[in-house]
C-alpha cells in the first residue's frame, strides 16, 4: 500500500498514534523491565524504539521536526516514554503537514539501500508501529498489565466480570 495524499496519512496517523498512546499510556514503569526470553527487547526497549524510529526513518526523508533519534537514552519513566512519543507523533504530522505536498509523496529517497517513495515510507513507518505496538501487547500481559482494545476490545474489555 502506498499513502497517496497528506489528507490520508493525516487521518491514518491521528488514529494509529492515538492507538499508540493509548498502549503506552498502560504501561507502568515497573512493566519496562518485562521481557519475553532473555536477550531479546523488553516492554520499555519497544516502546522506546518506536519512539525514535520516528525521527531516524523520517529524518532520511528531509522532513525536519523535534524528536528524540536512536541515541537518546530511554527514559526509565513510562510516563516520560508516553510523552515524548506524543510530542514527536504531532511533530512528526505538523512536519508532513508543513514540508510536504501531495506531489512530495512521490518523490523516491534512499532509505536502507533502496529507493523509497516518501509515500511508501509513511506506510512503512505506520507498519512499524503497528507490528511493535502488538509485540508490546504481548509483553503487556505477561507482566499482568490490562491491555486496552485497539481495533476493537481487548479480551480484558469484552470478558464479563467474574461474579
Amino acid at each position: 500500500m502506498f499513502i497517496q495524499s497528506i489528507s490520508a496519512f493525516e487521518q491514518e496517523w491521528k488514529h494509529e498514534s492515538a492507538s499508540t498512546l493509548k498502549i503506552f499510556r498502560a504501561l507502568t514503569d515497573a512493566s519496562l523491565a518485562q521481557e519475553v526470553a532473555p536477550g531479546h527487547r523488553k516492554l520499555g526497549e519497544l516502546a522506546w524504539h518506536i519512539v525514535t524510529t520516528l525521527q531516524e526513518m523520517m529524518s532520511r526523508t528531509g522532513l525536519k521536526f523535534e524528536s528524540p533519534d536512536e541515541h537518546t537514552p530511554q527514559p526509565s519513566s513510562a510516563q516520560a516514554i508516553a510523552d515524548a512519543y506524543e510530542r514527536a507523533s504531532q511533530a512528526l504530522l505538523e512536519a508532513v503537514l508543513g514540508q510536504w505536498t501531495d506531489a512530495s509523496l512521490q518523490e523516491q529517497v534512499n532509505l536502507y539501500g533502496e529507493p523509497w517513495p516518501n509515500g511508501v515510507t509513511l506506510h512503512i513507518l505506520v507498519n512499524h508501529e503497528v507490528h511493535h505496538r502488538a509485540q508490546m501487547t504481548v509483553l503487556m500481559r505477561q507482566a499482568g498489565l490490562k491491555v486496552p482494545g485497539v481495533y476493537g476490545p481487548a479480551k480484558e474489555e469484552w470478558q464479563p466480570a467474574a461474579q
